[in-house]
């Protein structure tokens, strides 16, 4: 299979509604298109994965059957990993390499979760109760059972195709549910062939069905059907706020993986050129578009100045390009919305007496390109894009004198999802993970991953946890069974 036999083959499922472009950001040209599904195609999905899940056609399969199952999703992955990646690429504009070095890990999402499906257990107790008026004491075998959920529905979004889906599709495989699986309009490259994929290597039609179409119409009857358990979205807080609205009709269950407006704090005694590197790499990657991108950097006054002119350097060194230019390292943004959405942010900043130390402007070419952004002199109370979710390579570097100060800065906002700090100091690296609000505290490091390890947010940056354990049970209810002896 060819990366062109696979856009030949779109638009996927048959919709009725609007024609959406695929945009390349690159060249800003269209790719290919494909019909949104309308609200008839969204009422067919949910219906085959209900008739699926109550059949047991999945979830009545033994454990070691649906394990074997996902190991083949994943040798098939790894056997299409060049179209996988050069999907993801072209629909997101990353980098070749980026797209080629996350598809190992997508694959094992199938794996690590397939190694699940033998241990979802429940716990056993012996309880002993006192029963009427004599006093006799009355002996209770009681266990809980894991139960899948049903039917999920299954919504990500655009800035990171084939890694969003998998960390989904295989949890809820493993747990037994059905589902009903949502790519951004933006990029429903690489689910087409996830899709055909995971159909290829054994699991029974109506456990996994695609839809293509936009939030506000395939997304939105998807969340607020009346036949769906359980909806699970990675995206924007605002659009999270929407759909806990739309589970109120049956009161779906609902997991959410929001934004980021994550601190990063670099103290005096820090290794700096380490810190420096990392710290712009996290939030220069991906052109900014990841919501742990590390957005707000708090510096110790006395080594402000340095870290200021070091992440410049590297925002000014790095090379902008598409996925086919050599040496390539950061891609354009995805669309030309987001492009305005990012440039208006700086363009409020100007207004507000801002100083940009490097960056704050488009690329002069072809694509949705901007040129990696350091700002300055950020008033926290009043800037809006200190405070909000830019989703763009643009940073804001401000210095604190100390650790409390620093504490304080960091938490000063209504998201949670990641924090780091650099500091060569065990006891104050630990301080600062235990009083720093957020899902994820890396210390020293950035940009760090396993499957094992669970993930979500506090405040606004989410409800519930992905990968590990955790990731599988979220797509689990618990039963609890009283026998008596």
């Amino acid at each position: 299979m060819t990366l062109q036999s696979v856009l030949d083959q779109l638009p996927g499922r048959p919709g009725k509604g609007e024609v959406i472009p695929v945009i390349d950001p690159v060249t800003e040209e269209q790719i290919t298109e494909f019909t949104d599904c309308g609200p008839e195609a969204v009422d067919d999905a949910v219906a085959r994965a209900r008739a699926s899940f109550d059949a047991g056609v999945w979830q009545g399969l033994p454990g070691r059957e649906r394990a074997k199952i996902m190991w083949r999703i994943a040798d098939l992955m790894e056997e299409h990993a060049a179209e996988l990646a050069g999907l993801d690429s072209l629909n997101t504009g990353m980098p070749l390499a980026q797209a080629e070095m996350i598809l190992p890990t997508c694959a094992e999402f199938f794996r690590y979760y397939a190694g699940w499906c033998t241990k979802l257990d429940g716990s056993s107790y012996e309880v002993q109760m006192t029963g009427g008026v004599s006093g006799e004491y009355a002996t209770m075998h009681t266990y809980t059972r894991k139960e899948p959920y049903g039917v999920v529905g299954l919504i990500f979004p655009w800035n990171g195709p084939v890694f969003n889906a998998c960390a989904k599709i295989a949890p809820a495989l493993a747990a037994g549910c059905s589902s009903v699986v949502k790519p951004a309009e933006e990029t429903p490259l690489s689910a087409v062939l996830l899709d055909r994929l995971i159909t290829e290597a054994g699991v029974p039609d109506g456990v996994v069905n695609l839809l293509t179409g936009y939030g506000h119409t395939a997304g939105a009857a998807l969340t607020a059907h009346p036949d769906v358990d359980k909806i699970a979205f990675t995206g924007s807080t605002e659009v999270g706020k929407l759909i806990v609205q739309a589970s109120a009709g049956n009161l779906k269950k609902v997991m959410l993986e929001l934004g980021g407006k994550s601190p990063v704090l670099i103290f005096d005694d820090a290794d700096l050129d380490m810190a420096i590197m990392m710290a712009s790499m996290g939030i220069f990657i991906h052109s900014g578009q990841g919501c742990v991108c590390g957005s707000r950097i708090f510096v110790q006054r006395g080594v402000y100045d340095r870290v200021v002119a070091g992440i410049a350097m590297v925002a000014d060194n790095l090379k902008l390009g598409g996925p086919k230019e050599e040496g390539s390292m950061i891609g354009p943004l995805i669309s030309a919305k987001q492009l305005a959405r990012v440039l208006g942010y700086i363009d409020e900043g100007r207004s507000d007496g801002v100083e940009v130390v490097t960056g704050g402007n488009r690329l002069d070419r072809t694509g949705y390109f901007v040129h990696p952004t350091v700002l300055t002199n950020v008033d926290p109370a009043t800037s809006r894009l200190y405070q909000e979710e830019i989703f763009g390579p643009v940073v804001t570097v401000l210095p604190f004198d100390d650790e409390d100060e620093a504490v304080a800065l960091a938490n000063d906002t209504s998201y949670g999802l990641a924090a780091t700090a650099w500091t060569k100091d065990l006891g104050r690296a630990h301080r600062v993970a235990k009083r720093l609000q957020a899902g994820t505290v890396s210390l020293n490091c950035q940009l760090v991953f396993d499957h094992n390890v669970p993930f979500g947010g506090y405040k606004q940056s989410g409800w519930g946890h992905e990968f590990g354990k955790a990731g599988v049970e979220a797509y689990m209810q618990t039963k609890s069974v009283w026998a008596q002896i």
